[in-house]
Order: structure tokens, then sequence, then C-alpha cells
């Protein structure tokens, strides 16, 4: 039957979201993320935050989405338990699923049944590439941040005419901005990036227990699932 922590998906993506919220606050308060945004001429460390955030709200509606998706399941499951017609079940990827199976194929059909199974969760999946391809990005643009404050290192280094103590205080002051450049925005794609990873998966392995379990019961419970009039 259906498992009381599939329901809650959205209440459980809403969690996590609170926590990542709460340790940006704690870095709020003790002023890392103003003085990280201050220091980075490059405003890279900008793009970031805004590129995370935007995604994680992608991430939210995913996970809006599951959730629909396993409680059609649910239906589905519901259905069968009580030997009641499971073609009423419309709508998303498991009701699309069903139409294909039932009026289309056969559940009889084995073969077919395991291709609509695989094409099922390949739909999944595929709806998680964007969030996987955005923290690739997330971690591409600290490395740049990187690459971008050492410039700013090296910079004053060849406009350097004399050596003296007023010009070397300069020197140093310079590089240091553009030290806090590479480390402020390496710090901010290595975080925003392990994050967004590690919410994906989370959807990953939800969908891959969805998948997982509509083949079991395609292949156990479905070939001889009553059907409306």
């Amino acid at each position: 039957m259906f498992e009381l922590k599939d329901a809650h998906l959205v209440l459980r993506a809403f969690i996590i979201v609170g926590l990542i919220g709460f340790g940006f606050f704690l870095a709020i308060e003790r002023g890392l993320v103003q003085l990280a945004l201050d220091s980075d001429k490059s405003y890279i460390t900008y793009v970031i935050l805004g590129i995370y955030l935007l995604a994680s709200i992608h991430w939210l509606w995913l996970a809006r989405s599951l959730t629909g998706e396993r409680r059609r399941f649910a239906a589905l499951e519901t259905a069968l338990a009580d030997e009641t017609a499971v073609d009423t079940i419309q709508g998303g990827l498991v009701g699309k699923f069903l139409d294909n199976l039932l009026h289309r194929h056969g559940p009889s059909e084995s073969g077919k049944s395991s291709t609509l199974v695989e094409a099922f969760g390949d739909e999944i999946a595929n709806s998680h590439a964007f969030g996987h391809f955005i923290s690739d990005v997330l971690l591409r643009l600290g490395l740049l941040g990187t690459i971008v404050g050492f410039i700013f290192m090296l910079l004053p280094i060849a406009e350097m005419s004399e050596f003296d103590a007023a010009m070397m205080q300069k020197l140093l002051t310079a590089m240091s901005g553009g030290m806090a450049v590479a480390l402020y925005t390496t710090a901010a794609g290595l975080i925003t990036s392990t994050l967004l990873k590690l919410q994906y998966h989370i959807l990953d392995a939800s969908a891959a227990q969805l998948v997982t379990r509509l083949s079991v019961l395609v292949d156990v419970r479905l070939k001889h699932a009553p059907r409306s009039a």
C-alpha cells in the first residue's frame, strides 16, 4: 500500500528547504554572506546565488509533481486491492501509462509492458536532468570565479613600474581583493552545487522507487485488473 512518506514528499522538500534556509540565515547573521558579496568584485557570487534560488524553486515544483504521481499510483494500488476499475485513474504520467498499457497494448503483452515502464522511468528522469545540469553549472561558475580572482591578483603586478613601500602596500591590497574573489566564488559554487545535487538525489531516489514499484505491480497484479464498462 501507499506509504505515508510517499504522500509527504512535498512536506519533506519544504523541511529540507527550511534547513537550508536556516543555514543561510546563520551565515547572514554571522556576516559571512554580506562579506562574500562585498568582497566579490566580479559579481559571480550574486549570479550563483540567484541561479541556485531559481533552481530550488524548480526543484520544489518537481517535488510537487512527483507527489502527484505517487498519489495516482496509490489510487492504482487501492483500486487493485478493492478490485475496482483502474482505467478511471487519469492525469499525469501514471494516467498516461495506464492509458497506453490498458487501451493500446494490453497488460498481457509483457514485452510492451516492460517498454512502457522503461519509458515511464525515462520521462521522470528527463524531468530531473535540468537540475543536474544546473548543479554542474554552479560548480563551473565557482571555478570561473577562481580564474577571475587570480586574474585580479595578477593585474596589479603587470602594472607596477617601481618597487617602494607605498606601491607594495597597494599591490598587497589589490592581490588580497583578487584572492577574496577567488575564494568566495569557489566556496559559493561548491556549496550551492552540493546542496542542489543533494536535493535532486532525493527526487531521483523517490522516482526510482516509484518506477520499481510500478514495474512489480504491472508484472504481478495489473494483468488481471478490472476495467470500467
